[in-house]
Protein backbone atom coordinates (compact mmCIF):
# COMPACT_ATOMS: atom_id res chain seq x y z
CA UNK A 1 0.00 0.00 0.00
CA UNK A 2 2.93 2.50 0.87
CA UNK A 3 5.09 1.51 -2.18
CA UNK A 4 1.44 2.44 -4.10
CA UNK A 5 1.37 5.29 -2.90
CA UNK A 6 5.12 6.47 -3.32
CA UNK A 7 4.82 5.40 -6.76
CA UNK A 8 1.49 8.23 -7.26
CA UNK A 9 3.89 10.63 -5.54
CA UNK A 10 6.47 10.19 -8.20
CA UNK A 11 4.50 10.05 -10.87
CA UNK A 12 2.73 13.31 -9.88
CA UNK A 13 5.52 15.47 -11.38
CA UNK A 14 6.59 13.64 -14.35
CA UNK A 15 6.41 15.42 -17.81
CA UNK A 16 3.40 13.35 -18.67
CA UNK A 17 1.32 14.44 -15.86
CA UNK A 18 2.56 18.27 -16.10
CA UNK A 19 -0.45 19.51 -18.14
CA UNK A 20 -2.69 17.33 -16.54
CA UNK A 21 -1.77 18.62 -12.65
CA UNK A 22 -1.72 22.40 -13.99
CA UNK A 23 -5.32 21.81 -14.89
CA UNK A 24 -6.39 20.07 -11.97
CA UNK A 25 -4.96 22.19 -9.82
CA UNK A 26 -6.10 25.54 -11.63
CA UNK A 27 -10.13 24.23 -11.84
CA UNK A 28 -10.05 23.36 -8.25
CA UNK A 29 -8.45 27.23 -7.68
CA UNK A 30 -10.77 28.67 -9.71
CA UNK A 31 -13.86 27.00 -8.89
CA UNK A 32 -12.75 27.44 -4.56
CA UNK A 33 -12.23 31.28 -5.50
CA UNK A 34 -15.73 31.49 -6.96
CA UNK A 35 -16.95 29.46 -4.01
CA UNK A 36 -16.03 31.81 -2.23
CA UNK A 37 -16.99 35.22 -3.53
CA UNK A 38 -20.39 33.93 -3.99
CA UNK A 39 -21.15 33.40 -0.53
CA UNK A 40 -19.34 36.40 0.54
CA UNK A 41 -21.13 38.74 -1.45
CA UNK A 42 -24.01 36.82 0.34
CA UNK A 43 -23.26 36.69 3.40
CA UNK A 44 -22.53 40.66 3.04
CA UNK A 45 -25.92 40.74 1.71
CA UNK A 46 -27.26 39.70 4.91
CA UNK A 47 -24.74 41.92 7.45
CA UNK A 48 -26.42 45.13 6.51
CA UNK A 49 -25.70 47.01 10.12
CA UNK A 50 -25.55 50.82 10.84
CA UNK A 51 -21.85 50.17 12.39
CA UNK A 52 -19.48 50.18 9.99
CA UNK A 53 -17.45 48.14 12.88
CA UNK A 54 -19.70 45.67 13.12
CA UNK A 55 -20.51 44.46 9.30
CA UNK A 56 -16.34 44.29 8.74
CA UNK A 57 -15.66 42.24 12.73
CA UNK A 58 -18.71 40.11 10.69
CA UNK A 59 -17.49 40.21 7.04
CA UNK A 60 -13.94 38.80 8.63
CA UNK A 61 -15.13 36.00 10.96
CA UNK A 62 -17.79 35.33 8.19
CA UNK A 63 -15.02 35.04 5.56
CA UNK A 64 -12.73 33.01 7.86
CA UNK A 65 -15.46 30.52 8.71
CA UNK A 66 -16.28 30.24 4.81
CA UNK A 67 -12.47 29.23 3.97
CA UNK A 68 -12.42 26.61 7.09
CA UNK A 69 -15.64 25.26 5.07
CA UNK A 70 -14.00 24.91 2.24
CA UNK A 71 -10.99 22.95 3.40
CA UNK A 72 -13.62 20.22 4.79
CA UNK A 73 -14.99 20.66 0.89
CA UNK A 74 -11.94 19.89 -0.78
CA UNK A 75 -12.31 16.02 -1.07
CA UNK A 76 -15.76 16.47 -2.56
CA UNK A 77 -14.55 19.22 -4.90
CA UNK A 78 -11.16 16.51 -6.11
CA UNK A 79 -13.68 14.08 -6.19
CA UNK A 80 -16.23 15.88 -8.85
CA UNK A 81 -12.87 17.07 -10.42
CA UNK A 82 -11.48 13.55 -10.90
CA UNK A 83 -13.65 12.44 -13.28
CA UNK A 84 -12.65 14.82 -15.55
CA UNK A 85 -9.14 13.88 -15.93
CA UNK A 86 -9.74 9.61 -14.97
CA UNK A 87 -8.69 8.29 -18.16
CA UNK A 88 -5.93 10.62 -18.97
CA UNK A 89 -4.10 10.13 -15.60
CA UNK A 90 -4.92 6.14 -15.58
CA UNK A 91 -3.78 5.62 -18.98
CA UNK A 92 -0.52 7.24 -18.17
CA UNK A 93 -0.01 5.55 -14.89
CA UNK A 94 -1.10 2.12 -16.74
CA UNK A 95 1.96 2.97 -19.61
CA UNK A 96 4.23 3.77 -17.36
CA UNK A 97 3.75 0.63 -14.90
CA UNK A 98 1.81 -1.87 -16.60
CA UNK A 99 3.31 -1.41 -20.20
CA UNK A 100 2.49 -5.69 -20.23
CA UNK A 101 -1.55 -5.44 -19.30
CA UNK A 102 -4.52 -4.62 -21.59
CA UNK A 103 -5.16 -1.01 -21.66
CA UNK A 104 -8.40 -0.28 -19.59
CA UNK A 105 -11.26 1.92 -21.77
CA UNK A 106 -12.50 4.72 -21.61
CA UNK A 107 -15.72 4.87 -19.83
CA UNK A 108 -18.59 6.41 -21.34
CA UNK A 109 -19.06 9.67 -19.61
CA UNK A 110 -22.50 8.84 -18.24
CA UNK A 111 -20.94 6.47 -16.28
CA UNK A 112 -18.01 8.37 -14.74
CA UNK A 113 -20.37 11.36 -14.04
CA UNK A 114 -22.91 9.60 -12.57
CA UNK A 115 -20.59 7.66 -10.15
CA UNK A 116 -18.56 11.49 -9.77
CA UNK A 117 -21.59 13.56 -8.94
CA UNK A 118 -23.31 10.71 -6.40
CA UNK A 119 -20.42 10.10 -4.44
CA UNK A 120 -19.66 14.22 -4.02
CA UNK A 121 -22.65 14.40 -2.68
CA UNK A 122 -22.70 11.75 -0.66
CA UNK A 123 -19.00 13.52 0.64
CA UNK A 124 -20.74 16.92 0.88
CA UNK A 125 -23.04 15.55 3.36
CA UNK A 126 -20.26 13.82 5.64
CA UNK A 127 -18.15 16.88 5.58
CA UNK A 128 -21.41 19.02 6.44
CA UNK A 129 -21.53 16.37 9.61
CA UNK A 130 -17.88 16.92 10.34
CA UNK A 131 -18.26 20.55 10.15
CA UNK A 132 -21.02 20.25 13.29
CA UNK A 133 -18.43 18.41 15.21
CA UNK A 134 -15.85 21.69 15.03
CA UNK A 135 -15.86 21.44 18.92
CA UNK A 136 -14.91 18.05 19.40
CA UNK A 137 -11.40 18.17 17.68
CA UNK A 138 -10.72 13.95 18.09
CA UNK A 139 -14.11 13.27 17.30
CA UNK A 140 -13.86 15.52 14.46
CA UNK A 141 -10.95 14.14 12.81
CA UNK A 142 -12.03 10.49 13.25
CA UNK A 143 -15.52 11.32 11.63
CA UNK A 144 -13.73 12.91 8.79
CA UNK A 145 -11.03 10.20 8.59
CA UNK A 146 -13.88 7.34 8.85
CA UNK A 147 -16.34 9.18 6.80
CA UNK A 148 -13.90 10.26 3.40
CA UNK A 149 -11.97 7.54 4.05
CA UNK A 150 -14.65 5.09 2.74
CA UNK A 151 -16.78 7.25 0.75
CA UNK A 152 -13.27 8.14 -1.03
CA UNK A 153 -11.93 4.58 -1.37
CA UNK A 154 -15.08 3.36 -2.90
CA UNK A 155 -15.19 6.14 -5.49
CA UNK A 156 -11.81 6.38 -6.49
CA UNK A 157 -11.95 2.69 -6.98
CA UNK A 158 -15.07 2.24 -9.08
CA UNK A 159 -14.19 5.29 -11.11
CA UNK A 160 -10.86 3.70 -11.78
CA UNK A 161 -11.65 -0.59 -11.66
CA UNK A 162 -15.03 0.99 -14.26
CA UNK A 163 -12.89 1.34 -17.19
CA UNK A 164 -11.83 -2.34 -17.32
CA UNK A 165 -15.28 -4.55 -15.80
CA UNK A 166 -18.54 -4.25 -15.83
CA UNK A 167 -20.44 -2.64 -13.21
CA UNK A 168 -21.52 -5.64 -11.29
CA UNK A 169 -17.63 -6.92 -11.74
CA UNK A 170 -16.21 -3.56 -10.19
CA UNK A 171 -19.11 -4.08 -7.25
CA UNK A 172 -18.03 -7.78 -7.04
CA UNK A 173 -14.26 -7.25 -6.74
CA UNK A 174 -14.67 -3.80 -4.37
CA UNK A 175 -16.48 -5.81 -1.72
CA UNK A 176 -14.28 -8.59 -1.85
CA UNK A 177 -10.96 -6.26 -0.70
CA UNK A 178 -13.41 -3.70 1.05
CA UNK A 179 -10.72 -3.57 3.51
CA UNK A 180 -7.71 -2.60 1.65
CA UNK A 181 -10.16 0.20 -0.77
CA UNK A 182 -11.04 1.78 2.73
CA UNK A 183 -7.05 1.75 4.23
CA UNK A 184 -6.50 3.62 0.59
CA UNK A 185 -9.13 5.88 1.19
CA UNK A 186 -7.89 6.85 4.28
CA UNK A 187 -4.36 7.75 2.71
CA UNK A 188 -6.49 9.74 0.76
CA UNK A 189 -8.51 11.65 3.05
CA UNK A 190 -5.46 12.30 4.85
CA UNK A 191 -4.25 13.93 1.74
CA UNK A 192 -7.23 15.91 1.55
CA UNK A 193 -6.50 17.22 5.26
CA UNK A 194 -3.37 19.16 4.82
CA UNK A 195 -4.06 22.54 2.72
CA UNK A 196 -2.16 23.28 -0.48
CA UNK A 197 -1.05 19.37 -0.99
CA UNK A 198 -5.04 18.35 -1.06
CA UNK A 199 -5.24 20.49 -4.41
CA UNK A 200 -2.97 17.61 -5.72
CA UNK A 201 -5.72 14.71 -4.40
CA UNK A 202 -7.51 14.14 -7.95
CA UNK A 203 -4.60 13.41 -9.54
CA UNK A 204 -3.18 11.33 -6.32
CA UNK A 205 -6.07 9.60 -5.90
CA UNK A 206 -6.40 8.14 -9.13
CA UNK A 207 -3.10 7.05 -9.90
CA UNK A 208 -2.80 5.49 -6.08
CA UNK A 209 -5.91 3.83 -6.54
CA UNK A 210 -4.86 2.56 -10.25
CA UNK A 211 -2.19 0.71 -7.95
CA UNK A 212 -4.37 -0.22 -5.45
CA UNK A 213 -6.48 -1.86 -8.49
CA UNK A 214 -3.89 -3.51 -9.83
CA UNK A 215 -2.97 -5.40 -6.61
CA UNK A 216 -6.52 -6.38 -5.81
CA UNK A 217 -7.40 -7.75 -9.73
CA UNK A 218 -4.28 -9.80 -9.46
CA UNK A 219 -4.91 -11.43 -6.16
CA UNK A 220 -8.33 -12.15 -7.94
CA UNK A 221 -6.87 -14.34 -10.17
CA UNK A 222 -4.28 -15.69 -8.42
CA UNK A 223 -7.48 -16.73 -5.83
CA UNK A 224 -9.63 -17.84 -9.00
CA UNK A 225 -6.44 -19.95 -10.61
CA UNK A 226 -5.97 -21.82 -6.88
CA UNK A 227 -9.48 -22.68 -6.38
CA UNK A 228 -10.69 -23.50 -9.49
CA UNK A 229 -11.31 -26.99 -10.24
CA UNK A 230 -9.06 -28.73 -13.50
Amino acid sequence: MLNAAFKAFQQLFSPGFRSVLFKSVGLTIALFFLVWLGVVALFQAFTAFSYDWLNTVITVVGSLGILAGLVFLIAPVSALIAGLFLDEIARQVEAQHYPADTPGNEPPLSRTTWIALKFTISLILVNLFVLLLVWLPVVNMVAFLAGNGYLLGREYFEMVATRHLSARETSILREAYAGRVFVAGILVALIAAIPIVNLLVPLFATSFMVHVYKSARRDQERWQAEYTPR
